[in-house]
């Protein structure tokens, strides 16, 4: 069955399909990681973003219910160069192609993977649409002019959960099939802006009892479990949008100490008065070098971000800069001079990637002890 890709800017690229048969609209975007495809899919800051693979063979492992990030796969597409239905790992459980299939995801395979995310790294990243049903390209076009894209829109709301839950789950020992956690020490409220379950995990991990609430929950309600510390996750699509929660965080700061990761990096950002943009083709793969300022010792991260906060808004008076990319001096972690708050653009959780970065989750059960008055620093 055919099946074919179309980019904004008249750039079509003609596969096989595999996955669910359909069509959907999307932002086009590559991941450079090797694995963890089905990490990336179920990852909810890939709503409304169409995924292209760089790495030539992907389904080799499988799927299984263990590695999942949410609820369901939030990614309206996936293309590959292949797709392997003969996956060889004795954690497989179902194939990724009846995962698409089970959950609505158009897949696209054959193509030059290569071609494509060169296209992106030299055009950006566009607006595209996936179709292994329609295949008239003047018709796709037709489809594709009535997508917004991501700019000034508010995706959030349509990832985040509707009712608070208890998180009570570590991280999984996955040889030993056992979880890792701990006494509960902290209690930690954590906004769902999209939020990823190995976060969640780790917090857990680390003695934190964590609430998890909408996006949308207002202040009182926060103050009113008397929380140790405050959680923003990370998230779909332009932060900027997001106002209520800009908002939010304005009225916590300085109340309770917060940590932030991706989209809630960029919140914190905007609640202190910076700004944000969008970067050209964003940064989505394992491997991203970051330069830790304060150590001098260099990070290589997960990460998954198609806005960025704006270095030069950033006022230096009363935000300390923590984190910068090596790749393009981008900024990736920020920490409040005088308030209990820091954040990073990257993914210390990983999964997929390296876990460089773990360390971020003992800084916040130290900003929490340092707020009670337990540490002198943190």
């Amino acid at each position: 069955m055919k099946a074919v890709l179309l980019l904004e800017d008249g750039t079509v690229f003609e596969g096989r399909s595999f996955g669910a048969r359909g069509q959907k609209c999307g932002e086009v975007v590559f991941n450079t990681s090797m694995t963890g495809y089905q990490e990336i899919l179920t990852d909810p800051s890939y709503n409304e973003q169409i995924i292209t693979m760089t790495y030539p063979l992907i389904g080799n492992v499988g799927t299984n219910k263990a590695d999942w990030e949410s609820r369901k796969v939030f990614a309206r597409g996936l293309v590959v160069k292949e797709n392997c239905d003969y996956p060889s790992n004795w954690r497989n459980t179902e194939l990724l192609s009846r995962l698409l299939n089970r959950n609505g995801v158009v897949g696209l395979e054959g193509i030059d993977t290569r071609k494509l995310a060169k296209h992106i790294r030299t055009r950006g990243a566009m607006k595209g649409i996936i179709s292994s049903t329609e295949l008239s390209i003047a018709k796709l076009k037709e489809k594709l002019k009535e997508y917004p894209g991501l700019v000034g829109r508010d995706i959030v709301k349509d990832v985040t959960i509707k009712k608070p839950y208890v998180w009570d789950k570590g991280v999984i020992n996955v040889l030993g099939r056992n979880q890792v956690t701990c006494e509960k020490q902290y209690k930690v409220v954590a906004f769902d802006y999209g939020i990823k379950q190995n976060i969640l995990r780790l917090l857990c991990s680390h003695g934190c009892g964590v609430y998890v609430v909408p996006a949308d929950t207002p202040p009182k309600e926060v103050f009113a479990r008397k929380p140790d510390g405050v959680f923003l996750s990370n998230g779909p699509g332009d932060p900027a949008a997001v106002k209520y929660a800009i908002e939010t965080v304005k009225e916590l700061l300085g109340a309770v100490p917060i940590f932030g990761i991706c989209l809630g990096h960029q919140i914190l950002a905007l609640a202190l008065g910076a700004k944000t943009y969008k970067l050209k083709f964003g940064h989505r793969g394992a491997n991203q070098p970051v330069k830790n300022l304060r150590t001098e010792k260099i990070e290589i991260t997960s990460q998954n971000h198609g806005f960025c906060v704006d270095i030069d808004s950033v006022d230096k008076r009363e935000v300390e800069l923590t984190h910068i990319n090596l790749n393009d001096n981008t900024l990736e972690g920020i920490r409040c001079k005088k308030l209990p708050a820091f954040s990073v653009q990257y993914h210390p959780e990983a999964s997929p990637g390296p876990h460089d970065s773990n360390y971020l989750f003992a800084t916040f059960t130290k900003l929490m002890d340092h707020h009670r008055g337990k540490v002198k620093t943190w």
